[in-house]
């Protein structure tokens, strides 16, 4: 009798644990099915998710203690303690007192750093939150703007990009900022003037002017090859008159999104970003440091190094040492290529994908397929790419809320040079016998050089097209 009652027992306990089994096997194999569901979601979802997931106020940490916000006003005080009814005044303040993983909430205004100091600098991570209304009940970049914008008088106290990274660099998060040389940098007061614009060309920070600071040749977010790895997310912000790239960064290892940002009116190329990790003495270059995704930005007007078109003004350089994943932005209006790949990245680690281009002088790809072989390619070209994707490229530019004074000056740029020298002159036949240099003079001049674009108006390009370019967020 025991025996049957032992038997029936253990016959119970066996069904129930298959069932169970059963049941946590289906489980499993749902949460398989919404995993691949989700990864096979196009990319616009996917970075659609990414933006909205960095927007929640409150997350968990590994410890799941609610991460602390540190708010930032204009109306502020440093002395405070930087919660929400005490708000700093400064972003640098604000930054100095948080710890990683801390978010910083930035309310609208225009911001220089402390004292005018014109940058702002950072060994650690950090979570920047900008265009919050007074508030904090609302972001909105359109409406509450968060506008760091330095004055020409702070390149006389500090020489350096807007925002700086010279350590660690993994969990950051910068969202929702005009960054704007405009103010800072130094313009000519005769030369490459537009009709309908403020001032003249930029003068590069070699030009002065007596009486004005020289232009601070450094990007508006700059990441040091020093910086440790770790995931980066660069959004929903605007980059504008950067003198010397809109971001210039090392990535060692993660990956690096930059996602639904503006920009316009940038020197070099509005997005570098380059692989630091270390390769084999037989293939350097060849490793992969992680990933790039640049996704739904809009990018245009992005001038050469130098007033004569020579070399430089890109979109977006595809640097070595790793994968990048190009998609749907719109990239136009580029003195030299919307692309570069003349860095000899290997082809499996790109992907172009559904972009729009228009109006890149030098072509809507420069691409470097073997040393000395130079090809300016256009997106009828693409379908001849051996990359790891290449696909629903457009070229038929989109209804954009350009200044049209800028538009206009831009298509129209010319430079030319004129040379006075006369090997007959006296002076010159005196040089010759005496075996030293000819003289002459010559003079250039440019039409337009990265004039200045009003910033407000950088705002009307969020949401001009469904399908690419920056939406608004």
């Amino acid at each position: 009798m025991k025996t049957n009652k032992l038997i029936l027992l253990l016959s119970v306990f066996f069904m129930f644990t298959f069932q169970t089994t059963m049941n946590a096997q289906l489980s499993l194999n749902n949460l398989k099915n919404k995993s691949t569901s989700l990864s096979t979601k196009s990319n616009s979802e996917t970075t659609t998710n990414a933006i909205e997931e960095n927007k929640i106020e409150t997350v968990k940490n590994d410890n799941s203690e609610t991460e602390k916000i540190i708010y930032v006003s204009k109306s502020g005080n440093n002395n405070n303690d930087g919660s929400k009814n005490a708000p700093v005044k400064n972003i640098d303040k604000a930054m100095k007192i948080a710890l990683t993983g801390d978010k910083i909430y930035i309310a609208e205004g225009v911001y220089s750093g402390t004292f005018g100091m014109g940058y702002l600098e950072t060994e650690k991570p950090i979570q920047l939150f900008g265009s919050w209304d007074n508030n904090f009940t609302k972001q909105d970049i359109i409406n509450h703007p968060t506008l760091f914008q330095p004055d020409n008088a702070s390149a006389g106290k500090g020489r350096k990009a807007l925002l700086m990274f010279t350590n660690e660099v993994a969990g950051t998060i910068i969202d929702g900022i005009i960054w704007d040389m405009g103010e800072r940098n130094l313009y000519d007061l005769k030369e490459g003037f537009v009709e309908g614009l403020e001032g003249g060309r930029l003068r590069l920070p070699t030009e002065p002017l007596t009486g004005k600071n020289s232009t601070v040749g450094e990007p508006c977010i700059s990441m040091r090859s020093g910086v440790l790895g770790g995931d980066v997310t660069i959004q929903n912000c605007v980059f504008v008159n950067g003198a010397s790239f809109g971001i210039q960064a090392a990535h060692k290892t993660g990956t690096f999104k930059v996602l639904n940002n503006v920009f316009v009116s940038n020197r070099m190329a509005a997005i570098e970003i380059f692989g630091t990790c270390a390769g084999s003495k037989e293939k350097a270059d060849m490793v992969s440091c992680g990933d790039v995704e640049i996704a739904y930005n809009t990018v245009l007007f992005t001038w050469s190094r130098l007033k004569d078109f020579g070399d430089m003004g890109y979109g977006v350089r595809i640097m070595t040492k790793l994968k990048y994943n190009i998609h749907n932005n719109i990239i136009g209006a580029n003195i030299m290529g919307g692309i570069d790949n003349s860095r000899f990245c290997k082809d499996e680690y790109v992907k172009i994908d559904n972009n729009i281009f228009f109006g890149n002088k030098g072509g809507d790809l420069e691409y470097f397929p073997a040393s000395n072989v130079e090809l300016k390619l256009n997106v009828s070209d693409f379908g001849d790419l051996e990359f790891a994707s290449v696909s629903n490229n457009k070229s038929t530019a989109p209804p954009l809320a350009v200044n049209q004074a800028y538009l206009k000056g831009f298509f129209a740029a010319r430079y030319s040079e004129t040379t006075n020298y006369d090997p007959n002159s006296s002076e010159n036949q005196w040089a010759r016998a005496l075996g030293m240099n000819q003289q002459g003079t010559m003079t250039s001049q440019v039409s337009m050089f990265m004039s200045k674009y009003p910033w407000k108006e950088t705002l009307k390009l969020f949401g001009m097209s469904n399908e690419a370019g920056a939406q608004k967020p």
